[in-house]
């Protein structure tokens, strides 16, 4: 009965079930879940509740998810609300849903949170792009002016920007990510994967992507009959693999063989991969870009 459903964005276990799935799934029993908000500034959504887990995905601060089971040992099973990406969550990254809503994402690719508004004290930590967070105040000194978050400390406020201040081009928001290490399952400036990077992107210029690169081949865009006549935005899809396109000859992606996101002629990306049995498997093109 649940043959249909992609374990990977529906919550089901055979001891376990959203509620929302009853009558599709079955399962012991079912449940609403719980909603909460990410906390940390960086969660690991993990396949298993374990540390030494594949890693799935990331969520970051501010995200909604719906809490399924929290295990007792430090561990929840969860939902992302905004990609519907369904793994185990360490429960200490989560805060509670009626927290005071976000009303601004940071902007740039990490931005530093001081405890005060001064740039010379010692950061408590930093927050990623895409991170939403709630301001309750402004300062200022002769440095520069700073956003008071209610989760603590201050960031630089030119680092936010407002939920409906949308990035204009997913490309150059791509494009800050060169040399950022590949993490498989990683989307922050610290470690980020090929759909990562694309999800991550056009979420920044408020397109909604899914998370995997096979999701992303069947659900954005449309299909192009070859690699002419590219264009800036155009998505290449190799099995398990994607990268954007930054003109019609170079190649913008974060992969395994360079370890980072890098920049490269799209030939010599088909060529690699076609030399070990992985040829293009699909050009899309988004409708605006």
């Amino acid at each position: 009965m649940s043959a249909d459903l992609d374990a990977r964005r529906n919550a089901f276990r055979p001891d376990l079930a959203d509620m929302r799935l009853k009558g599709r799934v079955e399962a012991e029993r079912f449940v609403e879940g719980e909603p909460r908000r990410i906390a940390a500034p960086i969660a690991p959504l993990r396949r298993r509740p374990a540390a030494d887990a594949p890693l799935e995905t990331e969520l970051l601060m501010g995200e909604r998810v719906r809490v399924f089971e929290e295990t007792g040992d430090g561990w929840c099973w969860a939902q992302a609300e905004a990609d519907g990406y369904v793994g185990y969550l360490p429960a200490a990254c989560l805060g509670p849903d009626d927290a005071p809503p976000p009303t601004a994402r940071v902007a740039v690719p990490r931005t530093l949170v001081f405890p005060g508004p001064d740039i010379k004290r010692p950061p408590l930590g930093a927050l990623p792009m895409g991170a939403l967070v709630a301001v309750t105040g402004t300062a200022s000194d002769h440095n520069a002016d700073y956003a008071e978050l209610s989760s603590g400390g201050h960031v630089v406020r030119q680092h936010l920007a407002p939920l409906d201040a949308l990035q204009a081009d997913f490309v150059a928001v791509a494009e800050r990510f060169v040399a950022v290490p590949y993490l498989w399952g990683g989307k922050s400036a610290l470690g980020i994967d090929c759909s990562g990077l694309v999800q991550l992107a056009l979420q920044m210029t408020g397109v909604a992507a899914p998370r995997d690169t096979d999701m992303q081949e069947r659900e954005l865009g449309t299909r192009l009959a070859g690699i002419e006549g590219l264009r800036r935005g155009d998505l290449v899809f190799w099995k398990g693999h994607v990268g954007i396109m930054l003109d019609g000859q170079r190649l913008l992606h974060a992969n395994a063989h360079h370890m980072m996101t890098a920049i490269e002629p799209l030939q010599a990306a088909v060529d690699r991969l076609a030399a070990r049995g992985a040829p293009v498997t699909s050009i899309r093109r988004l409708r605006a870009v």
